[in-house]
């Protein structure tokens, strides 16, 4: 049993360093990565700041956590489609339109929640 424990515990330590690395090289070169992570710090510091409850301060921090997630699958499906097909390819257009069209829903998803707390 510790030695299966043992091994789930090196299994995630590797996981967590995987995903560090992939954090850092979109980091390195989506300049909209690092604006959605300023956007992400100033709602963070809004949603703590104002008098919200506990739910809606969750909604606001998961939401802007659900931006940079879809930022970062866009970054990886618009890296895998320049490895995969360098030159303008309509399928390729396609596959990058749709992710930038994720990223910007799920910005407007929080955009919308904003607006609702303010307004209520």
């Amino acid at each position: 049993m510790i030695g299966i424990i043992a091994a789930e515990l090196r299994r995630f330590g590797r996981t967590a360093l995987w995903s560090w690395d992939g954090w850092r090289a979109a980091w390195a070169t989506e300049k909209s990565l690092r604006q959605w992570t300023v956007v992400n710090v100033l709602s963070a510091a809004l949603a703590l700041t104002l008098d919200l409850g506990t739910a809606e301060r969750a909604l606001i921090l998961a939401l802007g956590l659900l931006i940079l997630a879809a930022e970062l699958a866009n970054t990886a499906l618009e890296t895998l489609c320049n490895h995969v097909q360098p030159d303008l390819h309509p399928a390729a257009k396609k596959i990058k339109d749709c992710g930038s069209a994720m990223v910007a829903l799920t910005a407007i998803a929080g955009g919308v929640a904003w607006i609702v707390l303010l307004a209520g």
